[in-house]
Parts: C-alpha cells; structure tokens; sequence
C-alpha cells in the first residue's frame, strides 16, 4: 500500500477540523477552485491546533504542550512527514508553495505571547496582530498566488490588512470570554481599569474599517481561483462588525455577537453571485 492513502486521510482531517471548528470559513472554502481547497484546510487545521493549545487546555501544562507542538511542526516540515495528520498535510502544503518558514515562526511566536501576555501596549499588539493573523493571511496568500511572486509581492500588503481585520474583528466578539475566561485584555486602546466606551469601541472600528479597505483592494486582483471565497470571508466579517457597531458597547460583555446559519449562508450567496454577475469594484 502506497502513501497517497496517509495522505488522503490526513487531508481529509484538516478538513473536518476546519467543518467542526468554523462553519463560516467552511463555506468560504467551498468557494474556493477544488484544486486550491486541500491546502487551506491545511493551514487552518494547522492554526487551530495551535490556537485550541493556548484557548482551550487549562488542565494541562500549556507550555509544554505548545513546546512540543512546535518542535513537531519542525520535525514535519523538515522530514516531509508527520504521523500527526494535521501536521503532515500541513507540511505537504508548505512545502509545495515554498510558504516562508519564517511566517511559521511569527504565527508561533504569537501563540506563546498569550501563554504569557495578557495586556497589550500600541507596539506589542501590533506583534501579535502580525503573527497570528497576517502572516496567516500571506501564508494563504502563497497557495493563492501558486508560485507567482511578482503577484505575491503586490498583494502581500493587502493579505495582511484583511487578516488584521478579520482578527480584529474575532477581538470585538469575543471580548468577553477574553477578558473573563482567559483574562486577556488585547485593545491597547482600552486601557485596564477604564470603561469599555462607545468612543473606544468607534475607535477600534474605525481601525477596522482602515483594514477592510485596503485588504479589499488586494481581493480584486486575486485569481479567479480564490477570489469569490476570500471575498466571501470580506462580506462575512463586515457583516459582523457591522452587527458589532450597532450593538451597545456594554452588550459585548453579556453575550457573544453571532450571525445566524441561514443570514451566513445567504451572505455568503450573495458573495457568490456578487462575483458572478457584477464582479467587484
């Protein structure tokens, strides 16, 4: 029996973790070429194995786990192989596109900060921004671009607004379990002891917004391959903010902003259909 069967299964993992962990992303990559798919599962199944040991595992030894989390991640891209489903398909994805090694270290590096850091100044969240959300964005960037540096390279600045946005964004709606749950308090425009205000709010969103612009010009230039599904992501998480910014700032904190399964869907149609017949602008 030859490996292709390991590693069928393994993508097919990254997959059901991506299914089971966000059904929002899940249809964005449904939008996705069949060809570009597989390996951005393979990243996001990669992220959220990370993401779970940091948010999730309190009655274990969480620096030991991400230890050696990441020494697995090394031993797999540098073999090419890893018994860790997740890992292996991540490492194949990796090394088909050349994706930057060094964009895999500022995403880990970001995920120790919030073993550790649970307040943020301007500079250090602008460090963890980098690394767990826009180097994301430029790691998918590289399966997007399939090889094309010049493309790369023009749209990189672009990939990593969107991602900030889209993380930004993942901070407003979760700024409760945050902040009561795992005691990280990441706005450095809300300082520790102060009311979260409707100002501050209006000030993180309009940073938000910043980020939106510029991560949609880079959406338009995207191949045919990708565009509708990251375009998708766009129109999902505006949607978001935009519940966001007409709930009261104290709201926040009683429960989590969520769009329903039926309104997701049909925004992510209309994305599909935007794309389609009018293309955007």
């Amino acid at each position: 029996m030859s490996r292709e069967l390991f590693d069928q299964v393994s993508q097919s993992c990254s997959k059901l973790v991506t299914q089971a962990y966000s059904t929002s992303f899940s249809i964005g990559i449904r939008l996705l070429h069949p060809t570009v798919r597989p390996h951005i599962y393979a990243l996001y199944g990669f992220v959220r194995l990370a993401d779970e040991i940091v948010d999730t595992f309190h009655d274990y030894d969480k620096k030991e786990l991400l230890d050696q989390f990441v020494a697995q991640t090394e031993e797999a891209l540098e073999k090419k192989i890893s018994l860790n489903p997740i890992l292996h398909q991540f490492q194949r994805t990796v090394n088909l596109y050349h994706i930057d090694r060094t964009l895999i270290e500022a995403f880990l590096h970001s995920m120790k900060m919030d073993l550790d850091q649970k307040s943020h100044t301007r500079e250090s969240y602008e460090e963890y921004i980098l690394g767990s959300a826009e180097v994301v964005g430029l790691m998918c960037l590289h399966v997007f671009c399939e090889g094309d540096k010049t493309l790369y390279a023009r749209l990189a600045p672009h990939a990593q607004r969107l991602g900030a946005a889209f993380q930004k964004v993942n901070f407003l709606r979760d700024i409760q379990s945050d902040q009561s749950g795992l005691g990280r308090h990441y706005f450095p425009h809300w300082k520790e002891g102060q009311a979260f205000s409707e100002e501050i709010k209006e000030q993180i969103i309009s940073e938000i917004k910043s980020d939106f612009k510029a991560g949609r010009e880079g959406i338009v230039q995207l191949p045919g391959t990708c565009r509708t599904g990251v375009y998708a992501a766009y129109v999902y998480y505006r949607a978001l903010l935009i519940r966001i910014a007409r709930t009261p700032s104290s709201r926040l904190f009683q429960s989590r902003i969520r769009i329903n399964n039926v309104l997701k869907f049909l925004l992510l149609l209309y994305a599909g259909l935007r794309i389609k017949w009018q293309g955007i602008k």
